[in-house]
């Protein structure tokens, strides 16, 4: 006998609201519930290939930063292979979550993230990506979290031949995915929500 199934209708979407950087980091605001927040720690020990730092701020369209928004990045190790069980290329770095969050500061709005530079990874057709960072930004009045890459300038020969940067159509579009080196290890990745500069964000 096939049993009779009950559709749901979906529910109406709503903002993340203005204090989504706070329940999701709690610590963030000096009254933390556990040990640690999720997400702040991607270094869980030593870890393989080169360590580098990415910082940015989230403007909104009059080129002012957020205060209360809240990033998520997910990248695979040096190597190019992610931290989860679906991985079937090898062995992930051991000591590398792959995932880390970061609100906004609540003075400046600039988020930072304590990572690795990723490898390059394949597409499911086998043409390689150059080394990215995936990224989804969260904040008050966006009603679904937006999706963005962060590429690396430094890369230059890897982002010529990779299929999202050379398929975009306004090619003076692409150095808003481009986080820009500003020392040994250190780079700088703003994202902007509207205006001129505003970031490409992915249908995903």
């Amino acid at each position: 006998m096939v049993q009779k199934l009950d559709y749901l209708r979906e529910s109406p979407s709503q903002t993340a609201g203005p204090y989504v950087h706070i329940g999701c980091t709690p610590n963030f605001t000096g009254i933390g519930i556990y040990g640690g927040d999720l997400g702040t720690t991607m270094k869980t020990g030593p870890v393989q290939g080169q360590e580098i730092v990415i910082k940015g701020t989230v403007f909104d369209g009059t080129g002012t930063p957020l205060r209360d928004a809240m990033i998520e990045i997910w990248q695979p190790d040096a190597a190019g292979l992610f931290a989860s069980a679906n991985e079937t290329r090898g062995t992930p770095d051991p000591n590398f979550t792959g995932w880390g969050r970061s609100p906004g500061d609540m003075e400046t709005g600039e988020f930072i993230f304590d990572t690795v530079k990723p490898g390059a990874v394949p597409m499911p057709d086998g043409r390689m990506q150059a080394p990215h960072i995936t990224a989804w930004i969260v904040a008050r009045g966006i009603n679904i979290g937006l999706h963005t890459r962060i590429y690396f300038e430094d890369e230059a020969e890897a982002n010529a031949k990779d299929p999202l940067l050379s398929g975009i159509e306004h090619q003076n579009r692409v150095p808003t995915l481009l986080a820009r080196k500003e020392g040994e290890g250190q780079y700088r990745f703003d994202i902007h929500l509207q205006g001129p500069d505003e970031t490409i964000f992915l249908d995903i």
